[in-house]
């Protein structure tokens, strides 16, 4: 190679702006429909467990609590972040955000329950 050649070479790419993204200096820009961490709704689950059993790691759990109330255990370790259970689901309870720092030195750390608040429909009455 000439040197010539190899000095308008280094010039051109030398000019341009670099491919590399300083994360975490600068956050990401992540696209409309990335899927990260998910979040549960549990006002909208019905119980149908479609999520669970769509699920190709088995990575959620569908939990009864309270008449017609659950709770969703997630365990983000397993998940593969495919958003299949935020598509089956009937009732929108379950979608994705854009959280992507979930790195963990202990892994109990990754399952997470999203849970509901039990509600008494019972009325305390005075005798």
């Amino acid at each position: 190679m000439r040197p010539g050649k190899m000095l308008r070479e280094v010039l051109r790419t030398g000019l341009k702006k670099p491919v590399t993204v300083l994360y975490p200096k600068e956050k990401l820009d992540l696209p409309e429909h990335f899927r990260g961490k998910l979040k549960f709704n549990p006002e909208k689950c019905i119980g149908c467990k479609l999520c669970m059993k769509d699920c190709p790691t088995n990575a959620i759990v569908i939990n009864q609590v309270g008449e017609k109330q659950f709770e969703a255990a997630i365990d983000l370790g397993k998940c593969i972040y495919c958003a299949q259970c935020v598509d089956s689901c009937l009732k929108k309870a379950l979608e994705y955000t854009k959280e992507v720092e979930l790195a963990q030195l202990d892994a109990q750390k990754l399952k997470v329950v999203f849970g509901a608040e039990i509600k008494s429909d019972t009325k305390k009455t005075s005798l």
